[in-house]
């Protein structure tokens, strides 16, 4: 089969996407103060309670994508309406600070993941199957990542291919019936993974949210610019699934590489 036109316009804006700078740079850009200073102004137990919330909210986010997603073909994602209810969330989690992160990180992870939901509808994935809702949940390892100038080895095709074999795992417990809980095995490693990569960006969000500038204003801001960041990530990340679909997963990383690299 022949890539039109549009095709590779749609492969070149996923690339685009996906290996873009990441949180810390556009928020940078938002309140004009690096993210790295930010860091150094976050008290100590602050990397255990990224941790510990970053954690909780990806399994919060497993068991909603295991048993609530529902399959609506055809409905648009209701981006802006995501937008604005994760940058509620980040103005009332940015008015308590440090503490807020608890109440505030999953709620704005589900809302985030009903968006990439949304998003992967559109983009022509059936969310009766697992193994798409966990593509879903999947989103958040994807997006936390650095952008292309830091390095292959955190490439999107790099991410996926580390995460595959947790993904099949999980994606085969749960078509057996089994349930989302934190002892088990099988989902400990997938939520641990994807909990990692995306505890990066969370951290970075906490940082820019403890610089003294616009308080729970600033959350929201913050917030927006957090959930704009997954939403572009899903939609360059079901792009690239749906083209995968008609061409075939080697043919898609070919010329996404070779895309990728013409930007180098």
């Amino acid at each position: 089969m022949e890539w039109t036109p549009e095709d590779l316009d749609n492969l070149s804006q996923s690339v685009d996407l996906l290996e873009s700078p990441g949180l810390a740079a556009r928020v940078t850009s938002l309140l004009g103060a690096p993210i790295e200073k930010a860091m150094n102004l976050l008290p100590a137990p602050a990397t255990k309670l990224v941790h510990e919330a970053t954690q909780g909210a990806i399994t919060k986010a497993m068991s909603v994508a295991a048993r609530t997603l529902a399959n609506r073909p055809g409905r648009p994602s209701a981006d802006r309406f995501h937008l604005a209810g994760a940058s509620l969330a980040g103005g009332v989690g940015g008015f308590f600070g440090l503490a807020g992160l608890a109440m505030e990180l999953p709620v704005t992870t589900v809302i985030m993941l009903r968006s990439i939901a949304d998003i992967a509808r559109e983009q022509g994935e059936d969310l009766s199957d697992l193994e798409a809702r966990m593509a879903c949940v999947q989103v958040f390892a994807l997006g936390g990542r650095p952008g292309v100038n830091e390095g292959t080895e955190t490439g999107y095709y790099a991410v996926r291919a580390a995460l595959a074999r947790s993904v099949s795992d999980a994606v085969r417990y749960l078509a057996q019936g089994g349930a989302v809980s934190k002892g088990t095995p099988v989902l400990v490693r997938f939520i641990s993974q994807v909990a990692a990569r995306y505890g990066v960006v969370v951290s970075e969000k906490l940082a820019a949210q403890a610089v003294p500038v616009l308080g729970s204003l600033g959350g929201a801001a913050v917030n927006a610019v957090f959930t704009d960041l997954f939403q572009k990530t899903a939609r360059g990340h079901f792009t690239v699934r749906r083209l995968e679909g008609k061409f075939g997963p080697g043919e898609v990383r070919k010329q996404y590489e070779d895309l990728l690299a013409g930007r180098g």
